[in-house]
């Protein structure tokens, strides 16, 4: 079973920071290793659908961001650590949101193509 845990949210003012961690383990049966697939994040508004936010590939570091964040979000990993980092800069009162990091084995944005989930960080963003 691979667990991931987030963390780093928060309330920020509109123009901001905040850098999300997400650290994943794996337990030795699951037979998942993080030398390969992708880490994503999404990100979902009470009433509405679970949108992506980026992802990055673990061994190439290939990224990929949704349209509403490039140039203001940064998606990294830590490899030695099996942890991937959201950094938010810019924030806006839009980007509010409970944040989720999940893991899949293609550099996907949809969420079908992810199979692990982790349990979210509240992000608040106040105008």
């Amino acid at each position: 079973q691979v667990q991931l845990v987030e963390s780093g949210g928060g309330l920020v003012q509109a123009g901001g920071s905040l850098r999300l961690s997400c650290a994943a383990s794996e337990i030795a049966a699951s037979g998942r290793t993080f030398s390969s697939g992708a880490v994503g994040w999404f990100r979902q508004d009470p009433g509405k659908e679970r949108e992506f936010v980026a992802a990055i590939s673990w061994s190439r570091g290939r990224t990929r961001y949704a349209d509403s964040v490039k140039g203001r979000f940064t998606i990294s990993r830590d490899n030695a650590k099996n942890t991937v980092y959201l950094q938010m800069n810019n924030l806006k009162p839009e980007d509010t949101a409970v944040y989720y990091c999940a893991l899949a084995d293609v550099l996907g944005s949809r969420t079908y193509e992810y199979d692990y989930w982790g349990q979210g960080t509240q992000v608040t963003v106040s105008s």
